[in-house]
């Protein structure tokens, strides 16, 4: 027993110590705890929100969704931009490129906007209180949760050890489609007067895949080359998206395939 206590201390100890030491410092990055308690936290609301919701009213909340979507709508051009910016000025490869750990003004860029992203994740968990709190049950599918909560934990592990690299594809690539996305939930926080405008729901899933399949082709390309970019982090990645993948593209058979021919039937 106690030896495994002390292995299990050692394990915790080198996950805190080996570390980036730039990013270290920064809110919610050091230690696992922190982002593990608002992960705990989060399945509590998505476990027992809809209970203390079942005998009050919806809310509305059209004024602070709107500002809510538009300001991550901001934020995902922003780090669009500084995805984007940084790696031409440095001169990434989109095939193989790995992590600069220096203190370069580029490379603190590229570990700052990669904190932003994960720090956007954290801001995330808010798009399932604001389905609890309307009593949009519907909404909060495992597919939602899952990916909201898995994506806490990823980028949490990616800002800590990686932050940049290869990574930034992914960030980049997710903060392009989240600019639609949330411009997307924005005009539908105005509400039914702005249904008609919202006919493009499926491409933006269809846009939600593509993403997959090129973060994918990504993540495995550099498993079968050489590249000076952990095989660990690009295994983990690519196994994931294969789960994301799965998940979308039975949400995408149950709304728009399955779900146009029961209307039609």
């Amino acid at each position: 027993m106690a030896s495994t206590w002390q292995k299990t201390q050692e394990f915790y100890n080198w996950v805190l110590e080996s570390g980036d030491p730039r990013t270290d410092p920064w809110p919610l990055v050091y230690s696992p705890l922190p982002v593990t308690l608002i992960f705990a936290s989060y399945l509590l609301v998505v476990a027992l929100g809809p209970f203390f919701m079942r005998q009050q009213r919806p809310l509305e909340l059209r004024g602070l969704l709107v500002a809510y979507n538009l300001a991550m709508m901001a934020l995902s051009c922003y780090m669009f931009y500084e995805f984007l910016v940084t790696s031409v000025l440095g001169n990434y490869s989109y095939l193989c490129q790995p992590v600069d750990y220096s203190w370069s003004e580029l490379g603190m860029r590229m570990a700052k906007v990669c904190w932003w992203f994960f720090f956007s994740k954290v801001i995330e968990l808010l798009d399932t209180v604001f389905f609890i709190l309307r009593k949009k049950q519907e909404q909060v599918t495992f597919l939602h949760v899952y990916h909201h909560g898995t994506m806490l934990f990823n980028w949490w592990s990616g800002v800590k050890y990686v932050p940049g690299g290869q990574a930034f594809f992914i960030g980049m690539l997710n903060s392009f489609v989240h600019i639609f996305m949330y411009g997307y939930y924005a005009l539908a926080s105005l509400g039914p007067r702005m249904h008609r405008y919202l006919w493009w729901k499926r491409y933006l899933t269809i846009m939600q895949l593509c993403q997959f399949v090129a973060i994918a082709a990504h993540s495995s390309y550099n498993l079968f080359t050489e590249c000076p970019f952990p095989d660990g982090f690009n295994t983990a990645v690519f196994l994931y998206i294969l789960s994301l993948m799965a998940l979308f593209l039975h949400f995408y058979y149950r709304t728009y395939i399955r779900g146009k021919q029961e209307k039609l039937t």
